[in-house]
C-alpha cells in the first residue's frame, strides 16, 4: 500500500503559485470564475453566508481577496474581477454561457469574459478542464482549473514548487512513452479481473502544472501525472461507486459494454447499465492516468489521483485530452462528462492493484505493485 506522505510542505502562496505556473507578464489581466447553484448569489457576496459551499469559500477568501490584497500589486496583474456561472452538475460537461458579477450584472462568458482575460482560474465544485481547454484555444487566455478545493490540497498540493513537478513527470513520462498497452490486475471480493489497454506506441502526455507562454493552454491543479488516451480495451475492471456499491465492468471494443453486480445496491448498476444501453459514448475509455507525486490524500481526486502509486481510468469526453470523443458524440449532453475512476490504497482500500505491468519495445516492466511505484518507476525517478 502507499505509504502516508511524510513531505515537509512550504506555506502556500498564491503569488509563488501564479508565478510558477504561469510567469505572468506585467499588466495581463486575470479572473476568476466560481460555480453557484443560483449564480445570482455572487450579488454582494450573499453566497458566502451559506457554510456548504466550502469551495467558494477558498474562493473568494484564498484567491479573490489574495489577487486584491497584494499579489495583484506584486506580480503586476491587472482584472482580480470575480464570475459566477450556475454549476453544471457533472464532470467537464459544457459551461453555460451566462454568469453574474458581484454588482449583480449579468454577463456572457464567450462575450465579455473569455476574450478580455489573460489568464482565468476556474475554482468550481466540478472539473471545468474540457470545456475551458477549448475555450482557451478559441479564444487565446491561458487558465487552471481547481475544482474541490480544500484545506489539505491548500497546504500541499497547491504548495509545492511545480518547476519540480514538472521534472519528475516528465522522469515518468519518458520512462513510460510509446508504450504499446498495459495490464492491470484487480482483486475485489474474491474474484480477480485483467484490464488491457492498447496506447499503440503513442507519445506519453503530462500534467505538469506548468502553463507558461502565449500559448493557450489550461493547467489542471495540483498537477502531476502521466496519461495516455488508449486507442482500445478489452477485459475487466471493478468500479467502487460512490453509494459504496460494487460492480464488475466488461470492456470489448474499447468500452463498457456491461456492469454485474458484486455487492450493495442492485439499482445502482441497473442505472449504470441503462445508460450504457442508452448512450454508448458514456462507456469509452478515454484515459489511463498514473500519479506521479508524493502528496497525502485529501479525500478530492483531483489531488488523490496525483499521488505515485495510484492510477485511474476515465469513461467519456477525451477531446482536451487529444482523444476523438466531444461531447456532440453523446445522445444527451448532459452525459458528454469525462469521469476519473480512480484506484487508491485511500479510495478504494476494498479493491487490490497486485500488479500493473507496462509492455514496450517487446519487454514488460512492472509500474505498480499494490498501490506503490514498482521498481522501474522508482529507477527512473533516481536517474
Amino acid at each position: 500500500m502507499t505509504e502516508p506522505s511524510s513531505r515537509v510542505f512550504p506555506e502556500f502562496s498564491l503569488a509563488r503559485l501564479l508565478k510558477t505556473v504561469f510567469e505572468p507578464k506585467p499588466g495581463q489581466r486575470i479572473g476568476i470564475l466560481i460555480d453557484l447553484a443560483d449564480p445570482k448569489q455572487i450579488e454582494g457576496f450573499a453566497f458566502l453566508k451559506d457554510p456548504t459551499l466550502t469551495i467558494q469559500r477558498h474562493a473568494y477568501d484564498v484567491f479573490y481577496q489574495g489577487l486584491r490584497n497584494g499579489v495583484m500589486a506584486e506580480l503586476s496583474l491587472c482584472g482580480g474581477d470575480l464570475f459566477a456561472y450556475q454549476i453544471t452538475g457533472g464532470s467537464n460537461l459544457d459551461l453555460p454561457d451566462v454568469a453574474w458579477t458581484p454588482e449583480g450584472v449579468q454577463v456572457s462568458l464567450e462575450k465579455s469574459v473569455y476574450p478580455h482575460f489573460d489568464i482565468l482560474l476556474c475554482i468550481s465544485t466540478y472539473s471545468a478542464t474540457a470545456p475551458l481547454t477549448a475555450f482557451a484555444k478559441q479564444f487565446g487566455f491561458r487558465g487552471a482549473t481547481l475544482h474541490g478545493i480544500n484545506p489539505i490540497i491548500l497546504r500541499t498540493g497547491l504548495s509545492v514548487d511545480y518547476n519540480e513537478v514538472s521534472c519528475q513527470a516528465e522522469k515518468l513520462r519518458l520512462a513510460m512513452t510509446r508504450a504499446e498497452s498495459f495490464e492491470i490486475d484487480f482483486e475485489v471480493s474474491g474474484q480477480k479481473a485483467t484490464l488491457k489497454l492498447f496506447c499503440d506506441r503513442q507519445e506519453a502526455q503530462k500534467s505538469h502544472g506548468l502553463c507558461r507562454g502565449d500559448k493557450p493552454d489550461v493547467a489542471n491543479l495540483p498537477a502531476g501525472e502521466v496519461y495516455f488516451v488508449p486507442t482500445g480495451a478489452e477485459g475487466q475492471f471493478p468500479r467502487l461507486y460512490e453509494d459504496g456499491s460494487l460492480g464488475m465492468l466488461e470492456v470489448t471494443g474499447g468500452r463498457i459494454r456491461k456492469a454485474t453486480w458484486i455487492s450493495g445496491n442492485q439499482e445502482t448498476i441497473d442505472a449504470q447499465n441503462q445508460l450504457f444501453a442508452t448512450d454508448p459514448a458514456t462507456g469509452e475509455l478515454g484515459e489511463l492516468g498514473f500519479g506521479t507525486q508524493d502528496l497525502p490524500a485529501s479525500g478530492r481526486d483531483i489531488q488523490d489521483e496525483k499521488i505515485l502509486g495510484t492510477l485511474h481510468v476515465a469513461t467519456g469526453r477525451s477531446d482536451h485530452l487529444g482523444g476523438h470523443l466531444t461531447p456532440n458524440q453523446f445522445n444527451v449532453a448532459k452525459n458528454a462528462t469525462h469521469n476519473d475512476i480512480l484506484f487508491s490504497a485511500t479510495k478504494t482500500p476494498c479493491i487490490q492493484v497486485p500488479q500493473a505491468r507496462m509492455f514496450r519495445d517487446g519487454k514488460m516492466e512492472v509500474v505498480i505493485e499494490d498501490y506503490r511505484p514498482g521498481a522501474y518507476l522508482q529507477h527512473a525517478l533516481n536517474s
